[in-house]
């Protein structure tokens, strides 16, 4: 498909955004999800007079990612689209443009999958609504680690917080935000594998932990409806991850303290790490208690980086050039 056989009103260049994302939210293992402000990914996509997808560009991986569409995260769920679509064989060039580490518990992958599948459908005139992209964004997604849950590209998606009843079946809900809810996310540098994060889980639980943990995803629910920050915070607890992946984070649980002991409503681990958030009242104690976690990591020689924001309820979309 050429330029000149596009319709007069058909966009010659789409670039979109898609935001990070917390995961598991302490008592939502692989159920739960929230995206935030920034950091993301951005993707630009045109139409081409040659057949077919290509990635033609990619910056800020420092040459870590293949340009090769079937190799990355972005081209593959943008495939899976035209593919579904019938329209594998219209020409289309792809940028990447990350704007988010590697391995950073953030869900990098994740953005990049859904940043490439909604640009390209916002390209075609939107044939599919967001929800509907769900499947062919987890397609992407999985390529990269051979993890199929949504609690990264769910949020990112659709954004706002997002609870999966199965990811097997991508049964999902947005939940309910209180207009003062916002999270504190700071990112040391260190690069965790969500394979090796997965690797130190043990096979099984006890029901009491199970129980436990139910208890405070049905807790954390009621109190995002109910706008009770109180119980909010004592529903973030993590029974399940936090207590083997907390080891590979310096100073996991002296950075947890510091946050609570500043007024965090809870702190945890973002998805497999190492980033770690806080759930605040409030902006201004969110940077209170972002900034008293990051002092812990700087008095131990660790950079890293804060990102303070609301709960992002926009999820990807379109951006001006």
């Amino acid at each position: 498909m050429s330029l000149s056989t596009m319709g007069e009103q058909e966009p010659k260049e789409i670039r979109v955004f898609a935001p990070a994302t917390v995961a598991n939210v302490a008592s939502g293992y692989d159920v739960l999800g929230f995206a935030i402000d920034e950091p993301g990914d951005e993707v630009v996509v045109r139409y081409s007079d040659k057949p077919g997808l290509r990635i033609t560009a990619i910056t800020g991986d420092g040459g870590k990612l293949p340009k090769t569409v079937e190799g990355n995260t972005a081209g593959v769920s943008a495939q899976d689209l035209l593919r579904h679509l019938g329209k594998s064989d219209v020409g289309i060039e792809m940028e990447i443009h990350k704007k988010m580490p590697f391995g950073s518990g953030l869900g990098s992958s994740a953005a990049s999958a859904v940043a490439g599948v909604y640009a390209v459908n916002v390209l075609l005139g939107e044939p599919l609504t967001k929800k509907q992209l769900l499947p062919f964004a987890m397609t992407g997604e999985a390529s990269a680690d051979g993890a199929y849950h949504a609690d990264n590209v769910g949020p990112s998606l659709l954004g706002g917080i997002i609870v999966i009843r199965s990811n097997q079946e991508l049964d999902i809900s947005e939940l309910p935000v209180p207009e003062n809810l916002w999270a504190a996310v700071v990112h040391p540098d260190i690069e965790i594998l969500t394979k090796v994060a997965r690797e130190i889980l043990p096979a099984e639980i006890s029901i009491s932990t199970a129980t436990q943990q139910m208890g405070n995803l049905g807790g954390f629910i009621c109190g995002l409806y109910e706008e009770d920050y109180s119980l909010i915070g004592r529903s973030l607890h993590d029974v399940i991850a936090e207590p083997f992946r907390q080891k590979l984070i310096p100073e996991f649980y002296k950075a947890k303290q510091e946050a609570l002991s500043h007024g965090a409503l809870g702190f945890s681990i973002s998805g497999a790490g190492p980033s770690v958030f806080a759930l605040c009242e409030g902006e201004k104690n969110a940077q209170k208690v972002a900034s008293a976690i990051a002092n812990v990591f700087n008095d131990n020689n660790l950079t890293n980086q804060i990102h303070v924001s609301r709960i992002n309820q926009q999820g990807v979309h379109v951006v001006n050039n």
